[in-house]
């Protein structure tokens, strides 16, 4: 069972996160912190203490936005300790996800939290401590959290949420979960990316995947691939534009059988890239 530190400077969202993790049977003890010192302390004689002690602490659900450090900086000074707790980040902002998964964070829990949303992180928290206390290694990577199913109620949760994505090479493939089997999809086949709250469903010509990351994450990441953001929901493969369409002083494209709408403020950026020669 784990033992659970919960960092948050508002004590209303610190109280609530506190219920919905004890309320857990996963959980041996969850405590609570409103600062990052009185949580660097916590962790410190934690560390010092019996590791498999009631004083231990296996992971940290840690706010970003605090006062003084911020829980980036505490996870950086946790990546020093010998033995450091897991990271889940908890925050209202998704912009700081490609921070937190480089920090090699195990999950990015967007607020309001969900019961469903916080319990899929607590089983992901779960399996990398049973996993290294068995004297293996951690089922996952660096920047890369563990596959998980979707989450209950979300559009799309029929084809599966699948882990964070971190783009890399070219060739890469992105391992997506679907009724239990991984598949890998790779990055060239994505003709465009829609945003779904903190999730992100990828369309290839042959369906879609949904998978545990914000769009603006791939936006930044996508970039030098050829992905380009026409929208707050959409983010399309440059080279998969079949058509430009301007009617009545609105624009869009045509990406194989959709017609996703061009904001304004990306219309003449967009316009500008497919103006350019494209490489054969």
């Amino acid at each position: 069972m784990l033992r659970v530190l919960a960092v948050d400077d508002e004590r209303p969202a610190l109280e609530e996160l506190l219920y919905l993790l004890r309320a857990d049977s996963r959980i041996r003890s969850a405590e609570g912190a409103t600062d990052a010192t009185e949580a660097l302390r916590r962790i410190g004689r934690a560390i010092d203490a019996d590791p498999d002690g009631d004083d231990g602490i296996d992971v940290v659900f840690l706010d970003i936005h605090m006062p003084g450090l911020t829980g980036l900086d505490v996870a950086r000074l946790l990546a020093g300790f010998a033995r450091p707790p897991q990271i889940v980040f908890v925050t209202a902002h998704e912009g700081f996800a490609v921070q937190a998964f480089d920090l090699k964070a195990v999950d990015y829990v967007l607020k309001p939290v969900r019961r469903e949303r916080l319990a899929e992180a607590v089983r992901r928290v779960r399996e990398l401590v049973l996993a290294q206390h068995a004297g293996g290694p951690p089922d996952r990577e660096p920047g890369r959290a563990a596959p998980g199913p979707a989450e209950p109620g979300r559009a799309g949760a029929d084809r599966g949420a699948g882990p964070a994505v971190v783009p890399g090479p070219a060739g890469e493939q992105i391992p997506v979960e679907l009724g239990g089997v991984t598949r890998f999809v790779p990055v060239d086949e994505i003709t465009y990316v829609e945003a779904q709250g903190d999730y992100a469903r990828l369309h290839t010509a042959e369906g879609s995947h949904l998978v545990r990351i914000p769009l603006s994450t791939l936006e930044e990441r996508w970039a030098s691939r050829g992905f380009v953001r026409i929208h707050r929901s959409h983010l399309v493969a440059l080279g998969r534009i079949d058509e430009l369409r301007l009617d009545a002083g609105a624009t869009s494209v045509r990406v194989g059988a959709a017609e996703l709408a061009v904001s304004r403020r990306h219309a003449r950026q967009l316009r500008d890239l497919l103006m350019q020669p494209r490489n054969p």
